[in-house]
């Protein structure tokens, strides 16, 4: 019988999975399809605090597993198929063709960004191609950019990069955008952002170092297709949360990320919490995944503690 699982590898597992182990509750990580979450598929990361210089992503997310196994963390290559609680109040998780008993769960396990599914997408993750412009947007400074979708996410993501990108093309597949009326009028009232309307992107053109530098546009009226140069595409068409397996046992909003107890990282099942972007569709920082995974660590430790 384990005290805790913690089910994910990103910054909000590993952190939970530090303050658990710290707190003698020898954590159980099951690390998913995904080791390290979404950070091991970034370059430089200049936001964390901390690190002055920046720090390359897998190396941010190796630091911490080293961090958490110090204190006695255990991590497991499974992913989980599913939770029930038993009567007893403990949970019994299926994961790898094992069956696994806890006290208590930590869910981490992230939410996967939509991408368009063209050939070369994920060799250029991190190499023009991302889903998140305030990791990334000051990267491309004097640079034309763009972004891809059209409602409130995406709207926010070309006006946070009118900071930096001497352009940012709006690139959506309707004549008119998704977002609510007042993201909308700030987009498009904005200089440096220049909507493609009716467009969608077929292709990413690479450079001779295998990074980004053009996309084929077809217009999807009259089927003509057009090269735009562009250094980075930041694709805002949502995330998918991993939150399929625990269906039952926590409430989920209309877009499948759980829904916490408000100010807090419990559920609607005693003694399971979930912390980081699987919860969180509004930040989705490694910051505020961070801050989740140790408020559910000081949650389920506190919950241990009443049992007894």
């Amino acid at each position: 019988m384990e005290n805790v699982i913690i089910i994910g590898t990103g910054c909000a597992g590993y952190t939970a999975a530090i303050y658990t182990a710290r707190a003698n509750l020898a954590p159980l990580m099951l690390s998913g399809t995904q080791p390290g979450g979404q950070l091991t598929t970034t370059t430089e990361v200049e936001n964390f605090p901390g690190f002055p210089e920046g720090v390359m992503g897998p190396d941010m997310m190796m630091n911490m597993q080293k961090q958490a196994e110090k204190f006695g963390a255990r991590i497991q290559y499974a992913t989980v198929e599913g939770i029930t609680k038993e009567t007893d109040g403990t949970f019994t998780v299926k994961a790898g063709g094992e069956t696994l008993k806890s006290k208590t769960i930590i869910i981490a396990t992230g939410a996967a960004p939509r991408h368009l599914g063209l050939p070369n997408e994920k060799d250029l993750i991190g190499r023009g191609l991302t889903s998140c412009a305030t990791c990334d947007g000051a990267f491309y400074r004097d640079v034309p950019v763009a972004v891809i979708g059209g409602g409130d996410s995406a709207c926010e993501e070309a006006g946070f990069l009118t900071r930096f990108a001497s352009k940012v093309y709006l690139i959506h597949r309707r004549d008119e955008l998704r977002a609510s009326k007042i993201m909308a009028e700030r987009a498009l009232d904005n200089p440096k952002i220049e909507p493609v309307w009716n467009s969608g992107v077929t292709e990413y053109l690479t450079n001779d170092k295998g990074e980004m530098r053009a996309i084929t546009l077809k217009n999807l009226v009259d089927g003509s297709e057009s090269e735009l140069e562009v250094e980075c595409v930041f694709v805002a068409i949502g995330h998918v949360p991993n939150s399929s397996f625990v269906s039952g046992l926590v409430d989920l909003d209309e877009n499948g990320y759980i829904l916490q107890t408000p100010g807090r990282t419990s559920t609607k099942t005693a003694g399971l919490y979930a912390a980081g972007d699987v919860a969180d569709h509004f930040y989705r920082q490694a910051i505020t995944a961070a801050g989740q995974g140790c408020a559910a660590a000081l949650e389920a430790e506190r919950y241990l503690a009443e049992m007894e």
